[in-house]
């Protein structure tokens, strides 16, 4: 059996916890697919783990740093989020039932739902440590469920009381808790940052009593011993946000929760609340099969189950009749009725975003974005809306068809970034394309995370649409090797990158004064004041590699013009 040869890691702690990475399950998507494809039946051991690391390292999908512990690393991203969700079989290696479908089919976004709503603690994956408490919960399951019941939930909510929810038994106690929190928050306009810091250090010392209790105060991360209670104490919040932010990725990604602009709050769509309201009244509270391996993963393996709303015939074909008004055809099949649904769906997901561009495009939203520019580190997922909001503005910027290469929920929201292997935003100017790169890494990380995929999906496109490409590359800040290899680029001759690459790398805060100056002007920009700032870089590269002067040199230069683009000449 399984268990005997791939061991599960016991459950510690007294909180809820969840895989952090990658960043929304269908990022692990290309990565299980390699996986299966290159080493199928093979045993996974050091050996396999090894090598597979070593594939995904050749890839253009991976993300990540240089690894220390190879074969670690290579296990880590089989064994957490595909094995607990069930996608993969161990110890020989090959796909589940579930997982071919997750790879294989479109209605991705059901499949993860199934899956996520199985996850159970504890189970013969997830077995009881000596220091846990009495963990006895579907974690996601009630997460909708709070969601639900209180029409919205809080970020801070989710960070300090929901995480505490390791026993469904616990549910009322902690939905108490919640309501009085607001009250309370109510009563406290004006100190409200120091009650909340005050209150999470109280509720932190509630959950980790028995570890303080113990002496253990020790960090993770590191093995270092945490001086004072109140340092233990500040990780441990910091780790439940990250757990947290874990959390909100993945229900944001069933395509059925909503999140503000920034991820303050998160509600279920009012268009899928059905869904919603019957899972939780059909699916049991219970972990199930404990014990029991063999029954857990046939339960877990099964993409059958649970049954969801969208299974039941007659509730698609309701569906479809009042909020489409679409004549359905009552010979189709369960699945093909499943198929139009979903293209209705993926209709009116693109009307809401027809809709936001229109509105974009007036200049109307540009206060919006700047503040979503401002205050974007404090969501639960930066990348995303750092991503999200570029493609607004530069939607904004207007005369061109703007192209963001993400998910987005039924309201029109981002759910997820791009996948690997294509740029974050394309840019058709008609004789010229742009595409928009953007990150939040810094200093040597972003070189060794962007350096290579940048030039390389300029290459991509070029081939695909046969026409010159130009590239923003956009960042909090933007490092030294960054700028020098994108310098580099505008001389070398690279086939891979289909010729030499013209690539303005800026900070963000360049970025938002090339906003300010279009909002501003008295004539709105038009494609060619992009390609002129682009031309200008070129000609500032060369006179720089005449003159002898610096990447830096250059770097300023197009910096400063980028601050007066609409007055190129």
């Amino acid at each position: 059996m399984a268990s005997k040869t791939v061991r599960s890691r016991p459950i510690q702690g007294q909180a809820l916890f969840f895989i952090t990475s990658p960043r929304t399950p269908f990022k692990a998507i290309p990565e299980i697919k390699l996986w299966n494809e290159k080493l199928h039946g093979q045993t996974w051991d050091k050996n396999t783990q090894l090598r597979f690391y070593e594939l995904l390292r050749e890839e253009s999908f991976f993300e990540g740093n240089e690894a220390k512990d190879k074969a670690f690393a290579g296990r880590d991203r089989i064994n957490r989020l595909p094995k607990a969700l069930g996608f993969v079989r161990l110890p020989i290696i090959g796909l589940t039932s579930v997982g071919r479908e997750f790879i294989e089919t479109n209605n991705k976004e059901e499949i993860l739902l199934r899956q996520m709503l199985k996850l159970q603690y504890p189970s013969p994956y997830h077995p009881l440590g000596k220091n846990a408490t009495d963990y006895y919960v579907k974690p996601y399951l009630e997460l909708f469920r709070l969601i639900r019941d209180l029409g919205e939930l809080a970020f801070d909510e989710l960070h300090i009381f929901a995480m505490q929810l390791v026993n469904y038994q616990r549910y009322d106690t902690i939905l108490s808790k919640i309501k009085r929190y607001r009250e309370e928050c109510a009563a406290h306009k004006g100190k409200l940052k120091l009650f909340k810091k005050e209150l999470f250090y109280r509720e932190a010392s509630i959950i980790y009593a028995q570890e303080i209790e113990r002496g253990a105060l020790q960090i993770r991360e590191n093995g270092k011993k945490t001086k004072t209670k109140e340092e233990y104490l500040e990780t441990k919040i910091s780790n439940l946000r990250d757990y947290a932010d874990a959390a909100v990725r993945n229900l944001r990604s069933t395509g059925l929760v909503h999140a503000s602009a920034i991820g303050k709050t998160l509600s279920i769509l009012p268009e899928r609340q059905g869904d919603v309201d019957y899972f939780l009244r059909t699916i049991p509270r219970e972990p199930c099969f404990v014990k029991d391996q063999e029954r857990y993963e046939e339960y877990l393996w099964n993409p059958s189950i649970p049954k969801l709303l969208s299974d039941n015939e007659s509730a698609i074909i309701n569906e479809l009749k009042q909020k489409f008004n679409y004549d359905v055809d009552k010979s189709l099949s369960l699945n093909r009725l499943k198929d139009v649904l979903n293209q209705k769906r993926e209709e009116r997901r693109n009307e809401k975003i027809e809709e936001q561009v229109k509105v974009l495009k007036s200049y109307k939203d540009y206060e919006q974005i700047e503040e979503t520019f401002k205050t974007m580190h404090q969501s639960y997922d930066e990348p995303l809306f750092f991503e999200w909001n570029t493609w607004r503005a530069m939607t904004m910027l207007d005369g061109g068809e703007i192209k963001a290469n993400l998910k987005f929920d039924d309201s029109g929201m981002p759910m997820s970034t791009a996948m690997g292997n294509m740029a974050d935003i394309e840019c058709d100017y008609g004789d010229f394309d742009v595409i928009v790169e953007v990150t939040t890494s810094s200093g040597k990380t972003q070189f060794k995370m962007e350096g290579e995929p940048v030039p390389r999906h300029i290459g991509i496109h070029k081939e695909k649409h046969q026409k010159p490409t130009y590239c923003f590359f956009i960042a909090p800040t933007i490092s030294t090797s960054t700028i020098g290899h994108f310098y580099s680029l505008f001389v070398s001759n690279i086939v891979e990158y289909g010729g030499k690459c013209n690539i303005i790398p800026m900070t963000l805060d360049t970025f938002r004064v090339m906003l300010k100056k279009a909002v501003e002007a008295p004539n709105k920009p038009t494609p060619q004041d992009i390609r002129k700032l682009f031309e200008k870089s070129q000609a500032y590269a060369k006179e720089c590699i005449m003159n002898d002067a610096t990447d830096r040199d250059w770097y300023d230069r197009i910096t400063e013009t980028v601050n007066n683009w609409l007055a190129i000449q």
